[in-house]
């Protein structure tokens, strides 16, 4: 694309959502029609009902358009809207003011959707690089105990402290030390992980190498779910920059300091989240669980003290680190500090992403952003937290959004993916849905996960086919609670999450009879 200083610039995201929509035939045809102008690929700004939106700078600020499709570039040249006229039917006005926008406090996801993810200059003036400036000036321990004093907890989903862990890997003993950044983003309704990745790509690489300067690690992997394409190629575009730059290698901005950085592409496997099984996968072997302890703070990748940690929460760290953990502790409530990006997604109008202090509530992410249902339909219950994450009603959305409160309702924050389902789901099917999700996805380790699961699925289907229905339903709570405490890992320990919360919220769709869904059983599991 042609860039001049005197030509008007147009912002078209090149993420993966907008990608899928057309974004590329819309540059495309932008550029056939006016050569003159400099397009910049920036990253999504999340508001996926809208993509692709395109951006123009004005005077004012950018002005946003969308949905953009190919055939709507002539009349918007024609409409002027290089000098930002509203008169276009997919004109939306200036970008920051659109509410879903305006109303957000983006502290991770400052830079995403506003600059060229791989432009090292655009991350710069964005206010990039000053975290990892100001690290290089301190001790571990500083760095380490900044980290704590934020309050940082791992956005994986376990939610453990992530200063910790971090001094866990600090005092190990031993010369050969690891960053792994779990990139295995698989969770249904999340994508958190991938828009950092693709809008922003040197927010992770800096957190990775501050976090090396924390505990001592010269070498660093992004451990990447395959499924994402763009984000490898991003990911590398943006590596490769930065060793030119000398922000990777063997003299991290001429300090003397090392640390160097790779991705790797995992298979698949829905198990290879879970960090032994990652590292495992990471060796080269097959994705199974190791058990714990020794943890991989101590005994980690290629037997070495490793931190394995989410992408949100190393691209979290150069803020902390730039602005100070007493501004990131202002954010949030109780032991839920700082910001979390909340996934909109499932039978939701307005799918996208919002990131909010913790402490939000469903109702507000789900009415105030998400606008109902995209049906039209009543929303019945939402999940939150991936395929094993708790099914809630309705008078439970009003419970803030913070780890302790959730645990309090028997549900999880996890990840911050919300799948939101409208009044014809049937939630035995969800249930069998977990059941048989784990059949499949289980690494196959240990008996209650492998076999409990399968045995589950059996006793769902007898439940709803009547067949000695109180028996059975007592058998599953039974085989449950075998799941939560004989499990190896957390995949067979959560899958009774959602089972039990549908038993205990939706017990009418588990009888045939009664149900007031119980018609529609095909339509849980299209909705999963």
């Amino acid at each position: 694309m042609n860039h001049s200083s005197n030509s008007p610039t147009v912002y078209i995201p090149r993420d993966t959502t907008a990608l899928s929509l057309g974004a590329d035939k819309v540059a495309s045809q932008l550029h056939s029609q006016q050569p003159d102008i400099n397009i910049v690929r920036n990253g999504s700004r999340g508001l996926f009902w809208l993509e692709p939106m395109i951006e123009v700078t004005t005077p004012l600020g950018r002005v946003a358009y969308g949905p953009v499709q190919p055939e709507d570039v002539a009349s918007l040249l024609a409409n002027d809207f290089l000098q930002g006229d509203s008169s276009h039917p997919l004109y939306l006005g200036l970008t920051e003011e659109i509410p879903y926008l305006a109303q957000q406090q983006r502290v991770t996801f400052a830079r995403v959707g506003i600059t060229n993810p791989v432009s090292l200059a655009d991350y710069r003036a964005y206010g990039g690089l000053v975290g990892l400036q100001k690290a290089l000036t301190l001790t571990p321990q500083t760095i380490v105990d900044e980290v704590k004093t934020s309050g940082l907890r791992g956005r994986g989903g376990a939610a453990f402290p992530t200063g910790i862990k971090w001094q866990t890997v600090l005092n190990a003993p031993s010369n050969k030390k690891y960053i792994v950044c779990n990139a295995d983003e698989g969770d249904s309704g999340t994508f958190a992980d991938r828009m950092l990745m693709e809008g922003d790509p040197y927010c992770l690489i800096e957190g990775m190498i501050i976090a090396g300067l924390a505990v001592g690690a010269d070498q660093g992997y992004i451990y990447l779910r395959e499924e994402y394409p763009v984000a490898h190629q991003i990911l590398n575009e943006a590596i490769a920059t930065a060793e030119s730059e000398n922000i990777l290698g063997d003299n991290v901005l001429g300090s003397g300091k090392a640390f160097n950085l790779q991705v790797r592409l995992g298979a698949g496997a829905y198990i290879c989240g879970e960090e032994t099984s990652l590292l495992e996968s990471l060796e080269g072997k097959r994705g199974m669980v190791r058990a714990k302890p020794p943890l991989p703070a101590i005994v980690g990748l290629f037997g070495q003290p490793t931190i394995v940690n989410n992408v949100i929460s190393l691209a979290s760290v150069p803020d902390i680190m730039a602005n100070g953990a007493e501004q990131y502790q202002e954010f949030g409530t109780g032991r839920s500090r700082g910001t979390l990006p909340f996934q909109l997604a499932g039978n939701i109008k307005q799918g996208g992403l919002v990131e909010l202090a913790f402490g939000a509530t469903l109702k507000t992410l789900l009415e105030d952003f998400g606008g109902g249902t995209r049906s039209g339909k009543p929303m019945r219950t939402v999940q939150i937290g991936g395929p094993l994450g708790a099914y809630l009603p309705e008078h439970l959305w009003d419970t803030p959004l913070d780890y302790e409160a959730f645990l309090a309702i028997g549900a999880g924050v996890g990840h911050g993916g919300i799948v939101a389902f409208d009044n014809s789901v049937n939630l035995s099917q969800q249930a069998r849905f977990s059941m048989e999700f784990c059949t499949i996805e289980s690494c196959g380790k240990c008996t209650p996960c492998r076999i409990g699961s399968t045995r589950g699925v059996e006793v769902i289907d007898r439940i709803t086919n009547n067949e000695q229905r109180e028996e059975n339903l007592e058998l599953l709570e039974e085989l449950c609670d075998t799941m939560v405490h004989g499990s190896l890992c957390a995949m067979g320990g959560m899958t009774p999450i959602p089972v039990t919360s549908a038993l205990k919220h939706f017990p009418e769709d588990f009888s045939p009879a009664e149900g007031a869904n119980s018609s529609s059983q095909q339509q849980g599991a299209e909705h999963a």
